[in-house]
């Protein structure tokens, strides 16, 4: 005979909300393990997005852009264990700050590592962000590796703070646009930038 499982008690069901959320989310996961490219909204501006490994993927934003600059390249992280998978000589103090932010910070930490060549810059640095955004953050759980989040603007051209000053071309360049419904509460401006050395030397690149 067969049972079905009963919900716990106090359990609350899932809200639409929740469900279409996780649909979303299912999507644009299956649209980067593909190897495509998302738009999607973030904790600042909305942004391009692919899997951070996929180096093919990667050039695609590049060429997207029309722009080969690596340091305005990102990635996000689901949190600080996710990023010590990927930068290997990021001091401990960088770790810190991270926690104590209370505002969108990106972090540029020495010791690249695990992700496509064509992100790293000369100097072997990393620019990382944790998001507090609810779609970035279950997008990136559900993937289990970085993101590469860069404004989704040609390069020179103004950053987009909503999905509306998206430029024709850039939707048309991508595999999968986020429904805006899950935009969250953006900052509506970049984030802040702090660069670390791997002995601990602080620089404010942008606050």
């Amino acid at each position: 005979m067969k049972y079905e499982q009963q919900p716990k008690k106090g359990a609350e069901p899932a809200s639409p909300r929740d469900k279409a959320l996780d649909e979303e989310v299912a999507r644009a996961v299956s649209t980067l393990r593909e190897g495509g490219i998302i738009l999607y909204p973030t904790d600042t501006v909305w942004g391009l997005g692919c899997d951070a490994t996929d180096a093919e993927a990667v050039e695609r934003i590049y060429r997207l852009k029309r722009s080969e600059n690596k340091k305005s390249m990102l990635v996000l992280c689901a949190s600080a264990d996710m990023v010590v998978r990927y930068v290997n000589r990021a001091p401990g103090i960088a770790f810190e700050v991270m926690e104590m932010a209370t505002s969108p910070l990106t972090l540029i930490l020495p010791g690249a590592a695990g992700v496509a060549a064509n992100l790293i810059p000369d100097e072997g640095t990393l620019g990382i962000r944790v998001p507090d955004h609810e779609f970035c953050r279950r997008m990136l759980r559900a993937f289990g590796r970085p993101i590469v989040s860069t404004s989704a603007n040609i390069s020179g051209e103004p950053s987009p703070v909503g999905l509306q000053e998206v430029a024709r071309e850039i939707i048309d360049g991508t595999d999968f646009v986020v429904n805006p419904r899950f935009e969250g509460k953006p900052t509506r401006k970049a984030s802040s930038i702090i660069a670390f050395g791997e002995n601990g030397e602080v620089r404010i690149i942008r606050e």
